[in-house]
């Protein structure tokens, strides 16, 4: 280690010296500036000042990225910032944070909110479409440097041509920089706000999932059992349509979720579109399903497990095989509405909110929905046992029509 003898040194340290030093200890440049050499070789810069009273090491960075002359100018600007009364390590903070890039600040974003996505498919897809869409704009810069232009200059070309996905952006973004300016790596509004008024007016038209009439769901639950594909898939869609559940519902179902016992399946609250706990009654054909599925779980913890019984069915599995059976006209998602149809021909005396609860919606009414506390669980159970009679009806011959108008040569699985 370098010793002090008479007088402080002053830039007593050369580029030339700086690289050749391998002594581990404390090496002294001149005005508290010093470069330490760790015993594992490690070689860095740190500035020794006075704080406010108190005696502070502030580090400067590492030799490979910060050259001698550098690292005297910043160690003389903060030692002139502590001698004014200023903090020079939060100082250093601020500094840190605002080396924070758009794409690192979404990251972060990501991973604290991972577990309160409905789904892996819902989560995948959050990163997945600002790298797409965002990060070639302006991933790469400070996230304290993103300003309103950055953000429309990335929306505005899919705003029209791919409205939904530029709304998502929009909404991403803005969490991104709340997130940032909560943490400290932003200052200032959010540039987010006021983008909307000078993006145009796009007018979507209601989305709706092409769904199966009705009086076909008996001939398609008789088809879908006839034919030749996974079991684990064909078991899972019958139950898809029995419980009017929502795709990620049962595709991602545990065995710790149902209780055959009390007949239920209780679907978390991070599952579930409306973000509350939702039970769903189990009728005597939907049990059946549970307990064939069972047999081909193999340990697993979810009911309808894909190639691995550690991984749920893919997200792709029903639409594969309705194009298989030759059904490209319907979704499976549109089976919700199926069952939404039956009810409110057939079961005039239902009451509405049964089968709004069964569909797991939430009542938008604020009033009204501060006095309904109840699920209505029973009143669903009926209503439920009754589609369940209705979807199981053996079809008669006649009335297969083109549900089982699949070709001979239609691959399987």
């Amino acid at each position: 280690m370098t010793k002090l003898r008479g007088r402080h040194p002053h830039q007593s340290l050369t580029p030339v010296k700086v690289n050749s030093i391998k002594e581990a200890g404390r090496h002294a440049d001149g005005n508290g500036l010093y470069l330490v050499v760790d015993p594992s070789g490690a070689r860095r810069w740190i500035l020794r000042t006075v704080v406010r009273g108190r005696r502070r090491d502030i580090g400067l960075g590492s030799v490979r990225l910060v050259k001698l002359a550098d690292a005297r100018l910043k160690a003389a600007q903060l030692r002139h910032l502590a001698r004014s009364g200023g903090d020079p390590l939060a100082e250093r903070r601020r500094e840190r944070r605002k080396m924070l890039t758009f794409k690192e600040a979404a990251t972060k974003v990501h991973e604290a909110h991972a577990a309160t996505f409905k789904n892996t498919k819902h989560r995948a897809q959050w990163l997945a479409s600002l790298k797409a869409d965002v990060f070639p704009f302006f991933g790469d810069r400070s996230v304290d440097s993103i300003d309103s232009a950055d953000v429309l200059k990335a929306l505005q070309p899919i705003w029209t041509t791919k409205p939904e996905t530029a709304r998502r952006l929009k909404q991403r973004i803005k969490v991104v920089l709340d997130w940032a300016k909560a943490s400290g790596y932003r200052s200032g509004d959010n540039a987010v706000e006021g983008i909307s008024k000078v993006l145009p007016k796009v007018r979507q038209a209601a989305a709706h999932h092409p769904a199966l009439p009705y009086s076909e769901v008996p001939a398609f639950v008789h088809a879908l059992r006839a034919f030749n594909t996974s079991a684990s898939i064909k078991l899972a869609f019958e139950f898809l349509i029995l419980t009017a559940a929502r795709t990620s519902e049962v595709l991602e179902a545990r065995w710790e979720e149902v209780d055959r016992e009390a007949k239920m399946w209780t679907i978390p609250a991070n599952r579930i579109k409306a973000g509350r706990e939702h039970r769903v009654p189990l009728s005597a054909r939907c049990l059946e399903v549970i307990d064939a599925a069972k047999g081909l779980a193999d340990g697993g913890p979810f009911v309808f497990p894909g190639r691995s019984p550690k991984a749920p069915l893919s997200n792709m599995a029903f639409l594969m095989l309705l194009r298989r059976m030759e059904r490209t006209d319907i979704t499976a998602h549109g089976f919700r509405s199926s069952f939404r149809d039956w009810a409110a021909e057939t079961q005039r005396f239902t009451p509405r909110d049964v089968v709004e609860s069964a569909l797991a919606h939430v009542v938008k009414n604020k009033t009204e929905a501060a006095y309904f506390r109840s699920d209505l669980f029973e009143l669903r159970r009926e209503l439920m046992g009754a589609w369940e009679q209705f979807s199981t009806t053996e079809p008669k011959p006649g009335e297969l029509g083109r549900v089982l108008q699949i070709r001979a040569g239609a691959r399987s699985s």
